[in-house]
């Protein structure tokens, strides 16, 4: 604690410092901000360059001197959105994407789920177009230039998700060729050894362009989770203490992909794209549950045999067309397929007082999910200051799922099906949406944004789980959105905005197959959710390098997750369930700096969250602030190498359903360029102290509920990067927004 006290007077004084360092330079030259020039409405898209002088010698040849600068690692828009920059900046040296956005300011990833403090859950963009969290984890690191992290989405962003971090990469146009290779090696006591080799290759020529990437990733990781629940009723008394320890085997994690490019002319382009990744999961799952209620005592052990095997691919068609106005057209198809096996044996051990027996459990899984999209999209540029987009979209997805479950008392002996564990699942949807935004100025000082998204949604569901259910409904949504942006004074500007979103449930948390964990232990789905809808306001203020921004979020039909009780007095069940609603109030403040040799991006942010529901028997708590802090620095020690430093903090929270509790990183890290920068070696240490636990407690259904989870977050890591090629090509291919990719997971 003293440590992360340390850590937020450090924070305190870097934002609130009214000192600037002027860099040295080597002449009097015009300092360039990180960008450019700006799009409407704050949408910025272009990075400035390093700056170039040249001077005149004798023999009247020009001689041209590259003053490098430490790169700025984030700019706040006037809009409340913010663009990290990746290229040349301590993120450039993640092993994966995943990592990468866990050290963006404001952006928490748990359990696979990506989140921007005080907004929520949010959708990836590659380039402006929707991917899905498979293709997002397949992105090379070495290929992305910056982040943009839009908190408040217009119309023109798929209404999936409540906020949208859109990864830009690298664009340039030379011919010619161009690769990365990276060799990643880490090394945790807690979690063990693993290994990442990625290859990305480019060529361009003439109207001619291809890229292609490969990504292996072999060894080990783990994850341990201890969970407590316990009824302190005397008449049904209960005491479970249950951990259960993750040690997953990769056998083979890799990702592919390859796209092909055509120029038809300067303006328009058609492109071709195929990726996918193959998930192959091995390794132990151990459970230890000992439980004590009026019975007597009992423990139960389990060993999980994994054999999980995961295949995705993706294929894309597209057409882009830009006019010499600067107006816009894309029409693009996608086509997914997903496939997934799971042939997990099961060694269950259990004592029941004084009494030990044993048995033997099967579960069979064949899941396969196809989603098929069209879209088109229209941007008019009706003058400077005027922009009108509209664009329409269909997308169809069908879901096929058998869970066979099967048990024995003997390990080579006969099994028999549980019926009661055993089930099958069909989920087909079709979306129909269309949307318009509008842009113009009011006066000089006054811009806005005004748009609406309109989307008809049909689904039918059929299971077996728990005796036949079958679901057929229809429903239509609309989703506003208002933008104002002041520029008040060349110091001063500010935002307003309220933007609609919804967040509809994940196929696999619809699925009520069973994950066993323990006799008394499953994960399994729920067919009875519905989508969440969420509204949310905000106000923000720049005043020259301070940003502040102010926000309310109300949402309806939260999507959250409880342990339930089940069918037997000491069962429970995992599962996604629906809240009645939520409130979600936050403030932040950001201060940026730079000059030659140190680079800091600085945050302070305050949220209060309130969850209500009446359904589940939850025990209401006190509802309490959380406070995030967060700092990032890069030291360049002349031409020697860099120095990083990153730490963040997000403190407990209250939130009137139960609390979480505070969790942190530091990590700290060295880079070293060899032979004019085509090496680069990077040495860190992630997590220095082990503080990223997800832990926290609950009260529902008359039962106390405590979970900590501890992740392989600490370890020391390797890197060596080599660059290879005669130019700087990037494919340029756009693909088609899906957001029920997003929700294939």
């Amino acid at each position: 604690m003293r440590f992360l006290k340390l850590v937020i007077l450090y924070v305190f004084f870097l934002i609130f410092s009214s000192i600037e360092i002027k860099a040295q330079r080597i002449k009097k030259v015009t300092d360039k901000s990180f960008y450019s020039d700006d799009v409407l409405f704050g949408k910025v898209l272009k990075p400035a360059q390093d700056t170039i002088i040249t001077k005149e010698k004798k023999d009247n040849e020009l001689n041209e001197v590259v003053v490098k600068s430490q790169a700025s690692l984030i700019k706040y828009g006037p809009n409340g959105n913010s663009v990290v920059n990746v290229n040349g900046t301590v993120l450039a040296s993640s092993s994966s994407v995943n990592e990468l956005l866990g050290r963006v300011p404001n952006v928490v990833i748990t359990e696979g789920e990506i989140s921007v403090l005080g907004k929520g859950e949010a959708i990836i963009y590659l380039n402006g177009v929707l991917i899905n969290y498979d293709r997002f984890a397949s992105i090379p690191v070495s290929q992305i230039q910056k982040i943009e992290v839009i908190a408040n989405p217009s119309s023109r962003y798929d209404a999936e998700g409540k906020a949208v971090i859109n990864i830009i990469t690298k664009q340039n146009i030379e011919s010619g060729i161009m690769g990365t290779a990276n060799q990643h090696t880490t090394v945790s006591k807690f979690g063990g050894t693993s290994y990442n080799s990625l290859i990305d290759f480019s060529y361009s020529k003439g109207k001619f362009s291809f890229i292609t990437n490969y990504g292996l990733q072999l060894g080990r990781n783990r994850e341990l989770l201890y969970t407590t629940r316990t009824r302190p009723n005397p008449d049904e008394y209960l005491k479970s203490e249950l951990a259960t320890d993750w040690k997953r085997r990769f056998n083979n994690y890799s990702n592919f992909g390859f796209g092909l490019q055509y120029n038809l002319s300067p303006k328009d382009y058609i492109s071709l794209a195929y990726s996918g990744n193959v998930n192959d999961l091995g390794g132990m799952t151990e459970s230890r549950n000992a439980i004590a209620n009026n019975s007597g005592n009992s423990f139960y052990a389990t060993n999980v045999d994994r054999n999980d095997v995961l295949l995705n691919q993706f294929i894309n068609l597209n057409y882009n067309l830009t006019t010499a106005k600067g107006s816009t057209l894309f029409i693009g198809s996608q086509f997914s397929n997903y496939n997934q096996t799971i042939g997990d044996f099961i060694e269950e051990n259990s004592q029941i007082d004084e009494m030990a027996s044993e048995r033997y459990l099967k579960n069979n899984l064949g899941s396969q999910i196809n989603i098929m999209a069209i879209q088109t999209d229209y941007s008019k540029k009706i003058s400077e200051k005027t922009k009108l987009e509209i664009g329409a979209k269909y997308s169809s997805a069908t879901i096929k799922s058998g869970t066979h479950f099967l048990t024995s008392d003997e390990e080579y002996g006969n099994y028999d099906l549980d019926e009661q564990r055993s089930s099958d699942f069909e989920y087909n949807e079709k979306i129909i949406a269309a949307y318009f935004n509008y842009g113009s100025s009011l006066n000089e000082k006054i811009n806005f944004s005004i748009g609406t998204r309109a989307e008809k949604t049909k689904y039918d569901l059929y299971t077996n789980a728990n005796a036949i259910q079958k679901f057929d409904k229809s429903y239509s949504n609309f989703f506003p959105n208002l933008l104002l942006n002041f520029n008040f004074s060349e110091n001063w500007k500010g935002h307003f905005s309220y933007v609609s979103r919804i967040t509809r449930p994940r196929y696999q948390a619809l699925n009520p197959y069973v994950i066993y964990q323990d006799p008394f232990t499953t994960i399994e789905g729920n067919p009875n959710l519905v989508p969440e809808k969420t509204h949310a306001f905000e106000i923000g203020m720049m005043y020259k390098k301070f940003d502040f921004k102010i926000g309310y979020t109300y949402k309806i039909d939260p999507i959250s997750g409880a342990a339930l009780r089940g069918d037997t007095p000491n069962s429970y069940v995992l599962k996604a369930i629906n809240l009645e609603e939520g409130h979600v109030f936050f403030s932040s403040l950001s201060r940026s700096f730079t000059v030659k040799w140190w680079n800091s991006t600085n945050t302070v942010s305050m949220n209060l969250t309130k969850q209500v529901d009446y359904n589940y028997s939850y025990v209401f708590s006190p509802v309490k602030p959380q406070f995030y802090f967060y700092s990032n620095n890069t030291f360049t020690i002349q031409k020697l190498f860099k120095l990083q430093l990153l730490a963040w903090y997000l403190g407990d929270r209250s939130y009137g359903l139960g609390t979480d509790n505070s969790r942190s990183t530091v990590t700290l890290g060295i880079e070293k360029n060899f032979f004019k920068e085509a090496l680069k070696i990077n040495f860190s240490a992630n997590d220095i102290f082990h503080k990223f636990m997800v832990s926290g407690a609950y009260n529902v259904g008359q039962t106390q509920i405590y979970y900590h989870r501890t992740y392989t977050s600490n370890y020391f890591k390797l890197i060596a990067t080599y660059n290879f090629g005669n130019s700087k090509t990037t494919y340029k291919k756009s693909e088609v927004e899906q957001s029920e990719n997003t929700r294939a997971r």
